[in-house]
Order: C-alpha cells, then structure tokens, then sequence
C-alpha cells in the first residue's frame, strides 16, 4: 500500500470517529438555559436597603442611603421620610427630641421594635418608650400576608413583638388574632405626623438568597408600599441602616484573621527562637577589686617610686613611634637627627621641640618628664 492511501484511510477513520461521537453527543445532550443569582457586590455587600433605595428612585421619588442619623445634614423637611434600621435607643436625648418635633409637623418615622434590655430601656428617655412602645420577651408568630394573584404569604414570623401602653394613638395595627395582644406592625399618629414600628423589617432589605427573598418578592414590595404610604411621594427617604458603627477591633478579630493570626504565631516562634534557655544556676562571675585605669596608675606610681620613670617615658615614646610607623612609615625608618627632622617636616613643629620630645630625661627629673610625655601625647594625636 501506497503511502498516499495509508494517508487517506487514516484520514477517513478520524472522520468516522469524529462522527461518532458527535452523534452520541447530541443523542444523549440538549441545549437549555438556567437562571443563577449571582452574589452581590459593591454596595448591596453593606448597605441592606440598598434595594428599597434603587426601588423608590424607578418610582420617582428621592432617597438617601446614610450610615448613621446626621439630622443637621438631613435637613428633614414636614413631608420626608426616615427609616432607621437599627436600634432606636442608641439615640441621644437630643436626637429623640429633634425627630418627635418633626414628626409632630408632618414627618414619618419607621423604627423597628426591640427586645428588652435592662441596661439599655434603664435610661427612661429613648424614644420607643416616648412613644408607648414596650418591648416583649413573647416568642413570635407567622401572620399571613395574602396579595391578589400571588401565593400566600407569611410575614413577620422573627423579630419582636411589642405592646402598647395607650399614650399614643393607634391609626392602624397589626398582631396575632388568637387572643395574644402583641403586635407586629403598629402606626402611631404623633401630631401631623405618623410613626410605624415594625417587629420585623425583613421585607424591606435586600435579600441574601432564594430563602431570604426581600424586596424580589411581589408581596414584600406591596408590605413596602403599605408600610411607606403616608408621605409616599411627598417628600424624601432617608433609609439610615448602620446606626451603630461596629467596633474596629471587633472587626479586625473577626475578619482579619488570615493576616493577625499568622502574624502572631510567626512573632511568638521568633520569640521562643530569642528566649534564653533555663539550665543550671551558674555562680555570678568574681567581680573585680579595681578598674583598669586604677591598675595602671598604681604601677606609674610605683614605677615613679623606685626611680623608672625612663620606663614610663619608654612606653609614651613606643605608643608615639608605633602610630608614625604606620602615618609615616619612611620617618620612621630613619634614625637620629634624620628621623627628628622628618618628624618636624611631617608635624610642621620646630626642630628644637621635637628633639626635646624625642630625648630620654634624666631619672630624678619629674618636670621633665612630664613635658616630654606632654609632647609624645600631642605630636601622637597629630599624626
């Protein structure tokens, strides 16, 4: 067989193959499509209400996503909205003050209800108990939620239950029919204006997933709706949904610990690498009587004592010719007068005075070796 048909018929059986499993592929395989939810990103990973901002912007009204309630920047006007997602009794007194006094000339506040506290309702002045709201410990129960056209719904079936104590009247309210009196959803007309407190306000949040729907749901946006009506459309939102800034401890621990933790382990390893090693207790070293420098005066003196004093200036004038060996090694080299003079040349002294440092004095002499040393030193520190 010719190399051309071994070609072709290798050819051919690819094709074959090929065909093949293109056959078994599309036998057993059909094109369809699925619709995944892809996680959030951006704002929606930390402003909850992002959604219902996003919702009454397409509706036509304005709304203002905050951190926390800065009622001078707000500049709340009779027909706006505000919509406080956390715990209202972390308000200040001045705070609580300044929102009844707009509430009562027209404005709208939502709040959510709270568990009780000891601790926090101790104050007597927030702004749940000024309106009459009084929380309740009770477990809660589903109420059920019915829009036309739409499967039946279950609301509020977490958060708080709370009671009334009268002090504040009730324009609409919403709680269990079975003989319990707490409620789930009260407003409460203050002046010109009204406050709605919810026992739960998860309708009106974004939603983390297929079990936790939010404002995607048809029912939650008609709750949202009904919940928003009195100044719907009038004025603007302030959704305000972190109050209560966490802790930036609290957040280092809790989130970054893939950076403190291997950090903390490599420091305590470098630490235990540095640490001195605990064996046996060795005596502390014999200090010593006397220090270096009185050591050496004390053998000057008794050099001096015994009339060596050449000896002294014997060890001045080595330390003196030691450091000219290595300045000026070809000085030193020389010898007698010659030597003097290079000396004299490289110092820029007189003759005389380096001729006078360079000779031995007498034993008995001490003024004159104290000069010559003198000299020796200086001449030394010059090289």
């Amino acid at each position: 067989m010719s190399l051309r048909w071994r070609y072709t018929l290798i050819a051919l059986a690819a094709l074959l193959v090929c065909g093949a499993m293109a056959v078994l592929f599309l036998s057993n395989y059909e094109r369809g499509s699925e619709e995944i939810t892809l996680p959030a990103y951006g704002e929606p990973t930390y402003n909850p209400l992002f959604a219902l901002r996003e919702a009454i912007r397409r509706d036509g009204g304005k709304a203002e996503s905050r951190r926390q309630l800065d009622l001078p920047a707000m500049r709340l006007q009779p027909g706006d909205t505000v919509l406080m997602l956390d715990d209202p009794r972390l308000l200040t007194p001045t705070q609580v003050n300044d929102l009844l006094d707009w509430v009562q000339f027209g404005g709208h506040l939502v709040l959510r209800a709270q568990a009780p506290d000891e601790d926090l309702d101790a104050e007597g002045n927030d702004l749940l108990q000024r309106l009459g709201v009084i929380g309740h410990d009770g477990s809660a129960q589903c109420l059920t939620w019915q829009v036309p056209g739409q499967q039946s719904h279950q609301e509020f079936c977490g958060g708080n239950r709370f009671t009334l104590d009268g002090t504040t009247r009730v324009e609409h309210r919403w709680g269990d029919s079975n003989g319990d009196k707490t409620t789930a959803w009260a407003r409460l007309r203050y002046g010109a204006g009204r406050v709605d407190v919810l026992g739960d306000m998860d309708f009106l949040l974004n939603g983390d997933g297929p079990a936790d729907t939010g404002l995607r749901d048809l029912p939650h946006r008609d709750l949202a709706r009904l919940v928003l009506a009195p100044n719907y459309g009038k004025g603007t939102f302030h959704l305000i949904y972190a109050m209560e800034m966490p802790s930036l401890w609290k957040t280092v621990i809790k989130r970054g610990w893939p950076i403190w933790l291997p950090l903390l382990l490599a420091f305590l390893a470098w630490l235990w690498a540095r640490s001195q090693r605990f064996g046996a207790l060795l005596p502390s070293p014999r200090e010593e009587r006397r220090s270096l420098l009185e050591h050496v005066r004390a053998s000057g003196e008794l050099l001096h004592r015994y009339g060596k004093t050449p000896l002294l200036y014997d060890a001045v004038r080595q330390s003196f010719l030691a450091r000219l060996r290595r300045r000026s090694p070809v000085a030193a080299a020389l010898t007698g007068d010659a030597q003097v003079h290079a000396i004299a040349d490289h110092l820029q002294w007189p003759i005389s005075r380096v001729q006078t440092a360079m000779q031995v004095p007498p034993s008995q002499d001490d003024t004159a070796l104290r000069e010559r040393i003198r000299l020796l030193i200086q001449m030394r520190n010059q090289l």
